[in-house]
């Protein structure tokens, strides 16, 4: 039993509670905040988020609209072996301390990618003219 406990949370050993995530937006140079908190100044950057967390980046940048993509959190099925050795180690109290923890988890979309348009509705084409013109 002490053993169990002692190796009960081997993701959160071996893959830590944090991830790093990376924010680009097209064109670079925008800001980007999230409703919990993280932010940097100018994209492209990266920051490191616990695993647990799930929030909504929000891209700004003069002349250009805002975009607000949400980030989700997952539960690894794949390439995450300290994870998968809570079933052979820790059972399923190691697996409830990385889930509880985050070490479980990673974020999707990772990298966030904004693609920015252009403030004020400007069109190209045809279109942009209107009707018989």
């Amino acid at each position: 039993m002490m053993i169990a406990g002692s190796v009960g949370a081997c993701g959160s050993i071996t893959r830590g509670t944090t991830e790093p995530i990376t924010f680009v937006s097209e064109p670079s140079g925008a800001s980007m905040k999230t409703n919990m908190q993280y932010a940097c100044a100018a994209t492209p950057c990266t920051l490191e988020v616990e695993r647990s967390d799930e929030f909504v980046a929000t891209f700004t940048k003069p002349g250009y609209q805002p975009q607000s993509i949400p980030v989700k959190t997952k539960i690894v099925t794949k390439g995450a072996a300290g994870f998968a050795g809570n079933l052979l180690a820790g059972g399923v109290i190691g697996m409830g301390v990385d889930a509880y923890t985050g070490a479980a988890m990673d974020h999707e979309p990772n990298p966030v990618i904004a693609r920015l348009r252009p403030a004020g509705g400007l069109r190209r084409g045809p279109a942009a003219n209107g009707p018989g013109m």
